[in-house]
Order: C-alpha cells, then structure tokens, then sequence
C-alpha cells in the first residue's frame, strides 16, 4: 500500500467495501459508501499503487484545479477510516474501482489491512441490473457462507453460479481467512439502470442501518429517489413497450409475493405479457448476472 498513515487503535472496526464498475448497478453501491463517508467524516488513511492494478487505458487518470494547482488523480481503491460513528465501532470505508489486473494481489492487499486491524466484519456491497419493476420497492439479499452469520442477519448462501467481479472474489478471500462477512446486493431495474440510481441506494443503504443496528440520516437520498421514480415513471409512459413491460413485471411481482404464488404462476404472468406482443420466447424472461457472493 501507499498513502498509509499510522493508524490508532481501532474500536470493534467493521469493514464496508464497494467499488465501481461491474458490482455497481445504478452506482447503488459506491453511492452508499460516499453517503456513510460524507455523515461520519471520514479520513483517507491508505490507497493502493494504482499502478499495480488498473489500466490506465481503461481507467483513465483525470487532471484539474486543486487549490489552483494542476494535478493528476489517478485511479486507485482507498481506505477510509470513519471514528465518529455513534455505535460503538470504527468503520473502515474501502471506496474503489474494479481492478483490470492481479485481482489476488490486489484482495491479499485489502484483507491484511482488515485482519491487521482485527476487523470484527467485511460488508461488501454489490448492485445487479435485474427483472424488477422501478415501481416496487428495490430488492435486497444478504448472502454469507458463515452459518452464525446467517443466523444473526437473516442471510442465506448464495446459490449463483458464474462469471463472477471482485466483490465475490473479496468475499471468498474473506471467507477462506476466517473474517467473517456477508454480502448485501441490490436489484436495479435493467432498463432504468444506465444513471444513478437513489431509490436503490437508499435500499441498500437501509440494509446496513438493520445489518448495523443503527439509525442513519438519508440525507437527500428520499427525494432524489422520488424524483427518480417519478423519471422512470415519464419514460414508461412514453414508450409503450417499456410501460408494457413494467406492468408484467408489477404483475409478477405481485403473484411472487401472494401467499400461493409458486414458480408456474409467476411464468404464466410473463407468457401473458409476451402474447400481447406477440413475441415467442422459448426459455422465459432474460436473466441478469446474479449476486455472485
């Protein structure tokens, strides 16, 4: 690492990571980190050499005014530790992007600060683009491997299978080190999710408020999440297709959440939306990438 001060004692430190990119639908995620770093006040205590694990070419440095000085930012992962967080634990705060390379080293990295500090709890953060209406409340599943974990929060294991982004390599790491950790995703309506997405944030942000047992500010979050709703809601109405769609997702939805909703009825809602248009599909609705930790 680079950039790293003398860190104090640490009190019962818990660990929140997201990073943008692949994991980030709607930027849910890292939004929810800048929101706890902003309300705690938290401090940059250690980056990682942007050198060993982006491509600049990918990830490109930016130049700008800072204090009236020309200077380069380049793309890396911080750490940021919050003190003030009125619950009785220090929180460490990773904010980054996705890696291009030596996703190993760059995990080894991250989770000897963790296990350094002794890190009481891992977070990871992760948003998906998924079949979910924008009208609907988003989503949220906590998955853990660790079955007191899965006691203590209500989590499950993950049962996805696949191509998976540095939140699950982050996660297994944690898991084959013995740090406990969960993993909490949020759902972001796949054709809603090319902008920032507040109604998910606030989601997930309210996960971590039952995960941590603690009460947060939402600060702005509530209404930029209605006036997100309400730009989706414009663009559903103009277009008859989306605005089709959205229906037969509300209807799923709704069948799903029925107490004799079983997997038949739920496909029987999206066979009578696709006969309307008149569409044959022979392997059902498209799935989306998966919570992968």
């Amino acid at each position: 690492m680079i950039e790293v001060d003398d860190l104090p004692e640490l009190t019962r430190p818990i660990v929140v990571a997201a990073f943008e990119g692949w994991n980030d639908a709607g930027d849910a995620a890292t939004s929810v980190v800048a929101h706890l770093a902003d309300l705690w006040g938290a401090e940059p205590i250690a980056a990682l050499d942007p050198e060993d694990y982006y491509d600049f070419q990918v990830n490109r440095p930016r130049i700008g005014l800072h204090d009236g000085v020309r200077r380069i930012t380049w793309p890396t992962t911080r750490v940021l530790l919050a003190r003030d967080t009125g619950f009785g634990h220090d929180v460490l705060l990773v904010q980054g992007i996705e890696p291009s390379m030596r996703w190993r080293s760059f995990v080894i990295e991250l989770l000897g600060l963790a296990l350094e500090v002794d890190a009481e709890l891992l977070v990871c953060l992760g948003a998906l683009l998924a079949d979910v209406p924008h009208t609907r409340p988003c989503p949220v599943i906590t998955t853990t491997e660790d079955p007191t974990l899965a006691d203590r929060f209500g989590a499950q294991p993950s049962t996805y299978e696949g191509h998976t982004g540095i939140v699950g390599v982050l996660a297994d790491a944690a898991m084959q080190s013995d740090l406990p950790c969960v993993s909490c995703w949020v759902s972001v309506p796949h054709y809603a999710g090319g902008h920032t997405s507040p109604k998910a944030t606030l989601a997930l942000l309210s996960r971590i408020e039952g995960l941590l047992d603690l009460a947060l500010p939402h600060g702005d979050l509530e209404e930029l999440a209605h006036a997100w709703e309400c730009g989706v809601d414009e663009l559903a109405s103009s277009d008859d297709e989306i605005g089709e769609y959205v229906q037969a997702l509300e209807s799923a939805q709704d069948t799903a959440e029925s107490p004799e909703a079983s997997g038949d009825a739920i496909a029987a809602e999206f066979e009578r939306y696709l006969r309307r248009r008149g569409t044959e599909r022979r392997d059902g609705p498209p799935r989306p990438d998966q919570p992968d930790a």
